[in-house]
């Protein structure tokens, strides 16, 4: 059938009801930044071509260069049948306005903390922007929220960490794309080891939060992504309760943590009925990014 596509598909018109087509026969899992197969395929075809990702109609009937068309078929062939992340395949992904590099090194960049942020939703904790100095992101991965932060920040010098080397290369890059070399310190780190002495007025973080039966249904898009990236323990806190215990250390009076957690929020609460958790509301709801500060954490025995 691809072999057939090369030859007889002239326009990108065509090329979009061939992608749309073999989407739905593939049955695709969508959850990478769209949730169709017109949306998925109309994205992919953009991307691939250099063109507008915002502007579908003006192109639709243009002709196809024959090594066009070849990079479009195989691209299309990849997601239906290899079930590869879009992401992967036009090596971009975005949040909001926010263009990043990406690759199979580190997870599609995706979190409610970047929505949170554009909303100013940390507010009242954070009613003065200007005024944080100091910020990290742990599992910073491809550098994306780092980089958010230190735009929403002006003031703000941020600490990026990563366990994975590879993911630290992606992050510099997108790094260096923004020009933020100057204040973003990138860190091959487990969490705080390593920032001993250190303290922020803001901690965030979007750790693996996949717990285990999770894991093992995962669609086949999500395996291409690092597992290391995904899972965090049985019941998918591990990461998240070593942040909660060790934070208050380097948080400094009145500093804020922020992280996200999934769909782990009952198991969470369970586990620290102790804690004034903030729910912050997102376009999902209010049970996945949890905000606490240092006096909440000290509050709680932490």
């Amino acid at each position: 059938m691809y072999d057939t596509a090369q030859q007889q598909l002239v326009t990108l018109r065509d090329c979009l009801r061939f992608a749309v087509s073999r989407f739905g026969e593939a049955e695709l899992f969508y959850g990478h930044g769209t949730d169709n197969a017109f949306d998925e395929a109309a994205y992919l075809l953009l991307s691939a071509l250099k063109l507008p990702i915002d502007q579908l109609d003006p192109f639709l009937d243009a002709r196809l260069l024959d090594d066009e068309r070849a990079t479009l078929i195989e691209a299309i062939r990849r997601r239906a049948e290899d079930r590869v992340p879009v992401a992967y395949l036009t090596h971009e992904a975005w949040l909001g306005e926010y263009k990043f590099f990406v690759d199979e090194r580190t997870i599609v960049p995706r979190s409610f903390i970047a929505e949170l942020l554009f909303n100013d939703a940390f507010q009242p904790w954070i009613e003065h922007p200007e005024l944080i100095n100091r910020a990290l992101d742990l599992c910073t991965g491809s550098g994306c929220l780092a980089i958010l932060l230190a735009d929403h920040f002006p003031s703000a010098e941020v600490d990026a960490v990563d366990l994975s080397p590879d993911a630290l290369d992606v992050a510099e890059i997108n790094v260096g794309n923004y020009n933020l070399g100057e204040r973003i310190d990138l860190i091959d780190g487990d969490l705080f080891e390593g920032l001993a002495g250190e303290t922020y007025d803001l901690i965030v973080s979007n750790p693996p939060y996949v717990d285990a039966p999770s894991m093992d249904e995962l669609p086949a898009e999500y395996r291409h992504e690092p597992e290391m990236a995904l899972g965090s323990g049985e019941d998918g806190l591990d990461i998240t309760r070593r942040i909660i215990e060790q934070a208050t250390t380097f948080l400094n009076p009145q500093g804020v943590l922020v992280v996200e957690i999934g769909h782990n929020r009952d198991v969470l609460e369970a586990q620290y009925p102790a804690l004034p958790f903030v729910w912050m509301e997102t376009s999902s709801g209010d049970g996945f990014v949890f905000l606490l500060t240092r006096e909440m954490l000290e509050e709680g025995g932490y």
